[in-house]
């Protein structure tokens, strides 16, 4: 594989209309970091750029919320995130602002490009506009009943309850949050990105190009929404608070925050550039450079499919690479701040790291638990009893353990100077340990090419593990009495070389501890430098070593204790009644009470529901939400269509029996001739369950 000229790396823009909390940290920021930290350790020509996201109607309604204007919240937000980063360790080489000169200048530049080329489309359309407060509305300002669940409180662009997308159009009874007034439809006029003519070039590039180095989870996001059919996208909207279309004719328009957000990377390196006397063009335009997006699993489309796009129109390169993680989930919960189920990073840096004697190391701590259980491939849950065992079962039994015995054996039996070594009484316990330390660095390299971050932490910790086994078979505390000086040094010594070898390797994971271990050996940071991991002579002999000094601290139960109370009161008082919103509880209450129009016998009886037994399930191609089931019914064997793939593998379901409509009109879908429905119950996670017997019946019985 060659080696790229130079790397771009990004991780999403977070919007600054509020604190962030760990699923953040976990999905976008703390993969970037390491995989940064490996190539700069690497030597290689890289930049990392990220920044705050201050446009879009997430920082209006905030300025709502808190009675304020929207430029006062990004002022607050942005520098608050920015040091939340910093204290966690995340080091970008520019954390910018989309509020800035120069970003404006840069997006309305990119849509002029794209506008003058004739790649955009004019149309116009019908759009709700509120007649008090005299403006269009943008999709998070109106709020209405989700067709879905019947959520009363839906907005425009998704459903916060069932999580369903949503248009304004598809919302029963939308109303204006703005007046509280049911709006009304009004012509309006925007310009729009076209992805529809850009389907074959997507196809090329993502399903062909990267359908073997891409992640599985990201490839398979993109086909469903190319073979869904891509529609034109609207790059303006009707808002005051964002950027100003450059166009004459645009008076009240402003780019999309989707479609200038994305344009902040470029502002940003050119930022960056300006402050480093740099060259900001071949980061964007030469084909050397190597481009890699960290994001999580909700941005997939617009990094995978609406920017490229946008960059190819530009004449800019395309990422190579979008490693995007899923969602990670707390205490058997989804995480959510409007919730209050959320562990923020500025509370965690209050609570363990200014509050704690070891502060950086409690950083450190939660980058490794977040890195052990990172949601690369699936959904993962944040637990404050797996933070606890991690810290105290690995980081502190294996890593720290095995670096503080090597230091206390090494004053204590060497003088605490580095021991010679002595080629001629190694044995096949020292070789097996040379052996592990080159072969760990091979694979950790190779997995960190890979974005396989959770893997190359196992490996280091791996590491440390077999130097512990290593000690444990060479007891060098027991040959004092024998007066085999020669065999002490030679352990320790490998031991030693050992722990500068894990300080280069765990950089990339945990810089905090990696400084400290600096300290201890008392050698410059070059030597964390890659080039360096593998070799046996980062120590020389005879060198004096500082004491030792605890990489990690054990965590104690009632601290355990105390943040799961804390969780559990801040959850409880957001669900608090306030003057504007009834309780989560009396919300959730007249949810289920939200009854479809009353009924007579006669209507019920019209439907002929029986009992079937699944005998068959298979997905249905190209629709990721439908399998095609068979169903014997007693009478004959039905093919029924049902929308539940996200819910059920076809293997688990085969055999179940299920509630069945069988004289429901049959209905083609994605060309399946469906006869019939399964009945389901969704509870109030979303999760859906069969309708079935308590006990086995026969195939065919009446339901009544």
């Amino acid at each position: 594989m060659t080696t790229p000229k130079r790397y771009l790396v990004t991780s999403a823009l977070p919007y600054a209309n509020g604190l962030k909390h760990i699923g953040h940290l976990a999905g976008a920021y703390i993969p970037a970091d390491i995989y940064v930290r490996y190539l700069k350790a690497q030597q290689r020509d890289v930049v990392f750029v990220c920044g705050s996201d201050e446009h879009g109607t997430a920082i209006p309604i905030q300025a709502m919320k808190e009675g304020t204007t929207a430029q006062s919240i990004i002022d607050k937000y942005h520098p608050i995130i920015e040091q939340n980063f910093k204290d966690l360790g995340i080091q970008f080489d520019i954390y910018h602002r989309t509020s800035a000169p120069i970003h404006h200048e840069t997006a309305q530049e990119f849509f002029s490009v794209l506008n003058n080329n004739g790649d955009l489309e004019i149309k116009e359309t019908e759009q709700y506009y509120d007649e008090e407060a005299k403006t269009f509305l943008a999709d998070r300002f109106i709020k209405g009943t989700c067709p879905n669940c019947g959520h009363d409180s839906a907005f425009g662009d998704q459903c916060e309850k069932c999580g369903k997308s949503l248009s304004p159009d598809e919302l029963i009874n939308p109303i204006s949050t703005l007046s509280g007034k049911a709006p009304v439809k009004k012509a309006t006029k925007h310009w729009y990105l076209p992805l529809n003519k850009h389907e074959d070039f997507l196809r090329e590039w993502i399903l062909k190009e990267h359908k073997d180095d891409w992640r599985s989870t990201v490839v398979g996001q993109c086909k469903s929404w190319i073979d869904g059919g891509l529609q034109p996208r609207a790059v303006t909207r009707d808002l005051d608070w964002g950027i100003k279309v450059p166009v004459k004719d645009a008076e009240g328009k402003v780019l999309y925050v989707w479609f200038d957000a994305p344009i902040g990377y470029i502002s940003a390196t050119k930022q960056w550039a300006l402050d480093n006397e740099k060259d900001w063009k071949p980061y964007w335009y030469d084909a050397d450079t190597k481009m890699v997006h960290f994001i999580g699993k909700d941005n997939i489309v617009f990094h995978c499919i609406i920017f490229p796009v946008m960059l190819k129109l530009h004449g800019n390169i395309l990422p190579a690479n979008v490693p995007a993680n899923e969602f990670m989930n707390l205490e058997g919960d989804k995480m959510s701040t409007s919730r209050g189920w959320s562990i923020e990073m500025d509370d965690y840096i209050n609570d363990w790291i200014k509050k704690d004697n070891g502060g950086a190391a409690m950083a450190d701590v939660l980058r490794y638990y977040l890195t052990q259980i990172a949601p690369e491939t699936k959904d993962s849950e944040f637990t404050w009893k797996g933070f606890q065992d991690a810290n105290n079962s690995e980081l502190v039994s294996i890593f720290g353990n095995f670096v503080n015995r090597t230091f206390v054996l090494m004053h204590k039996l060497c003088n605490g100077k580095v021991p010679p070594f002595h080629n001629d009484l190694i044995d096949d316990t020292d070789k097996e340990l040379i052996a592990n330390i080159k072969q760990t660095t091979a694979t950790v390299e190779r997995l960190l090419e890979d974005y396989k971050f959770r893997e190359a932490l196992f490996e280091v910790i791996d590491l440390a593990r077999k130097g512990n086994q290593y000690l444990q078979k060479k007891e060098p505390w027991k040959k004092v009495a024998t007066g085999e000086q020669q065999l002490i040094d030679n352990s320790l010594h490998l031991c030693l070389q050992l722990t500068a070898n894990l300080a280069i390797l765990i950089n990339p994971f945990l810089p905090f501890t990696a400084q400290k271990m600096l300290h201890m050996m008392k050698v410059v940071e070059k030597m964390l430098e890659w080039q360096n991991a593998g070799s046996l002579n980062l120590l020389r002999t005879g060198y004096s070593l500082r004491a030792p000094e605890l990489l990690f601290r054990k965590i104690e139960d009632e601290e355990i204790t105390a943040q799961l109370e804390k969780l559990k009161q801040k959850s409880a008082a957001n669900r608090q009644p306030s003057t504007d919103n009834q309780n989560e509880a009396a919300s959730a209450k007249k949810e289920t009470q939200n009854l479809k129009p009353e009924i007579v016998f006669d209507d019920f009886a019209k439907i002929d529901l029986r009992i079937g037994t699944i005998v068959a399930a298979e997905k249905v191609e190209k629709a990721d939400k439908l399998l095609k089931l068979s169903v014997d019914l007693g009478f004959e064997t039905r093919t029924i269509v049902s929308g539940i793939a996200l819910h059920f593998k076809p293997e688990e379901i085969v055999g179940k029996q299920v509630t069945v409509v069988v004289n429901l009109a049959p209905r083609k879908m994605r060309g399946i001739e469906s006869n019939g429905m399964i009945l389901m119950a969704e509870d109030q996670s979303g999760k859906l369950h069969f309708v079935n017997p308590a006990s086995p019946i026969n195939n065919g019985s009446t339901v009544s």
